[in-house]
């Protein structure tokens, strides 16, 4: 590169130079080959994949696979109007299915919920409104607040989770101004979700808004009931349903991107709110929509939801249960207390990263790894994901890697956290 150039680059911080080492280690950025089920080869290497977000293992679906064809051929590869010009009809079908499975008002599909973060925010909150930010909240939400501040709303933060300091904060905010407070639903390194009852109660106590992105738990967790076939709940309708909740001043983001392996996300609002979106929303008024093929995956995936979603949950929950109960066995620290199929591995020294992860590789997992400031740095490590797709072989061989790792990678012990 031109030596002029690359001096005219700005200077990476700390947590970016951490990125980036391990991005010349080759440990991330990795050309997927070839893939068989979910055992994926780079390079001559194979491995089994313990990283992907395809919770319900619809990317490999023959239904879901076999459904792109036929909506092509009567749509073409890409619906190219902008939404506010015009959608094919398979927008507002998917809109109203996806609002009678989460129990919501309405819903308005947009690209990506990043596309949603960055424009939502900013069209809710106003130029005098008041955004209170949980701290842990998924760092798309913190971008979407960033802009929200540049277009002259105020943006503050609490402590993860913490009610008071949230209902304090509301308390200090104009109350004749927009007011979202803007949390995850499942923490996408947790797994965790927070008691939202409480937090939509204070929202509705004092006027505003819950903002709650439950990327993550779209498809996983949904209502309870008695004849629910795993604690994850029935139907996967998000983590409003899962927890009893209404719609009464939440807005709920999520996506299909990872249950449904489409490219889709969307907002669950009230009528009002749908209508203020399209007309304030920059991606709803300029940008490209969503290929046909996502807009037929997604319907399909639907399909499969209302026919064996529910068996796909509980095979999900049945692996990601011994994964968690080797862990527990080993007694190794993870902040997962749901069960969720997102499995975060602190490690005792930041400095292990690298080496462990290395090691796992080395041993065909394939996992995701978790460097500061993605994560606190108490909680640099990696992280699991399970999925229907995985069998009870693969996890064999994941928790055999896990024994090793436990016993036999350093004389000096294992390097995963004690709990």
């Amino acid at each position: 590169m031109n030596p002029i150039l690359l001096s005219g680059l700005p200077a990476l911080s700390p947590g970016q130079q951490g990125i980036a080492e391990l991005h010349d280690a080759g440990l991330w950025d990795q050309v997927i080959e070839e893939i068989d089920g979910r055992r994926i080869r780079v390079g001559d290497h194979w491995m089994t994949d313990f990283a992907s977000c395809n919770y319900l293992g619809l990317d490999l679906d023959p239904q879901v696979q076999a459904s792109v064809g036929e909506q092509i051929a009567r749509w073409g590869t890409h619906p190219s109007w902008s939404r506010m010009l015009g959608s094919p009809r398979l927008y507002p079908q998917l809109e109203e299915r996806l609002a009678e499975l989460l129990g919501a008002p309405d819903v308005l599909t947009l690209p990506t919920i990043s596309q949603i973060h960055l424009s939502a925010i900013p069209a809710l909150a106003g130029k005098g409104g008041t955004i209170l930010l949980d701290s842990r909240a998924h760092r798309t939400i913190y971008d979407g607040c960033v802009y929200a501040r540049a277009q002259g709303a105020t943006v503050k933060r609490f402590a993860s989770g913490d009610l008071e300091q949230a209902a304090e904060l509301l308390r200090q905010a104009p109350a004749d101004q927009p007011r979202l407070v803007c949390m995850d639903g499942v923490n996408s390194m947790t797994g965790n979700h927070p008691d939202l009852t409480a937090f939509a109660e204070l929202c509705r106590e004092h006027g505003a808004l819950l903002y709650v992105d439950d990327a993550h738990g779209m498809g996983v967790i949904g209502e309870r009931r008695p004849d629910e076939t795993s604690p994850y709940g029935a139907r996967g309708n998000a983590v409003v349903k899962h927890t009893g909740g209404t719609y009464e001043n939440i807005v709920l983001v999520g996506g299909l991107s990872k249950s449904y392996s489409s490219l889709l996300a969307f907002i669950a609002c009230e009528p009002a709110v749908k209508r203020h979106l399209k007309i304030t929303c920059p991606p709803y008024l300029y940008s490209g929509p969503v290929p046909t093929a996502s807009l037929a995956t997604a319907h399909a995936g639907l399909d499969v939801n209302a026919e064996r979603g529910d068996a796909l949950r509980a095979h999900l929950h049945h692996l990601t249960a011994r994964v968690l109960d080797q862990l527990d066995a080993f007694g190794v620290k993870t902040p997962n207390e749901s069960g969720f199929p997102l499995i975060e591995v602190p490690l005792r020294d930041p400095a292990l990263l690298q080496p462990v992860g290395r090691a796992l590789l080395d041993r065909g997992a394939y996992v995701t790894l978790a460097p500061y400031p993605g994560v606190p740095r108490d909680e640099v490590g990696f992280r699991i994901q399970l999925t229907a797709a995985n069998t009870d072989a693969e996890v064999d061989a994941l928790l055999d890697t896990l024994k090793w790792l436990h016993h036999d990678f350093s004389d000096a012990g294992s390097p995963m956290r004690p709990a």
